[in-house]
C-alpha cells in the first residue's frame, strides 16, 4: 500500500479484525458495535472461565485489555476518512476497579465533536495530539466496576512514513 494512502478499514472490518485479535479472542471480549463513522463503539466482556479470577470475578486485566485498543482505532480511522495519515497509540491508562464485576461488562466509547475538533486544531499547529478520555465497565446491574483513563498519543506521519499497525 502507497506510503502516501491512509489505511481506511469499514466497520465490518474494523470489528472483524479486533474481535479475533488474539488478545481479545482468547477472552471473549468483543465490539458489539461500531457506528458507521468511529465516533461510537460499544464493547462487551462476558463472563467465562478464561476471565475469572480466583474470586471468580472477571479478571482486571481484562477489563483493562477491553478498553485499550477502542480510542486509537477509532481517532485513526476517523482522520484517515480525511485524509490524514496519523500513528495513534494509547499512551498511557490508568484502572480504578470499583466494585467485583460478576456479571459481563459493557464499556462505551464516544467521540465528541469538540476531541474532533480540538484534535484537528493541535494537528495543524504541532502535528500531534494527546487526549484523554473516561470510560465506564458497568455491569448488568448499570453499575459502574472499574473506571479506565486512557490517553491517546496521535501525531502526523512524514510523507515518507509508513503507517503501522498491528492488523
Amino acid at each position: 500500500m502507497s506510503a502516501q494512502v491512509p489505511r481506511i478499514w469499514s466497520p465490518g472490518k474494523a470489528r472483524w479484525l479486533l474481535n479475533h485479535y488474539p488478545p481479545w479472542w482468547f477472552q471473549r471480549i468483543r465490539v458489539v458495535e461500531l457506528a458507521d463513522d468511529f465516533r461510537v463503539a460499544r464493547v462487551l466482556v462476558p463472563r467465562s472461565l478464561l476471565t475469572r479470577n480466583l474470586n471468580g470475578t472477571t479478571f482486571g486485566g481484562t477489563i483493562f485489555s477491553a478498553a485499550d485498543p477502542l480510542y486509537p482505532v477509532m481517532y485513526w480511522q476517523i482522520f484517515a476518512r480525511r485524509g490524514e495519515r496519523l500513528q495513534v497509540w494509547l499512551k498511557a491508562g490508568r484502572i480504578d476497579y470499583r466494585k467485583p464485576a460478576a456479571t459481563a461488562l459493557t464499556l462505551e466509547f464516544r467521540l465528541r465533536p469538540d476531541d474532533l475538533e480540538a484534535v484537528a486544531a493541535d494537528l495543524a499547529a504541532a502535528g500531534k495530539s494527546v487526549r484523554e478520555h473516561h470510560i465506564a465497565a458497568v455491569d448488568a446491574a448499570g453499575d459502574v466496576c472499574a473506571a479506565v483513563d486512557a490517553v491517546v498519543y496521535l501525531r502526523r506521519l512524514r510523507p515518507d512514513q509508513m503507517e503501522v499497525s498491528g492488523f
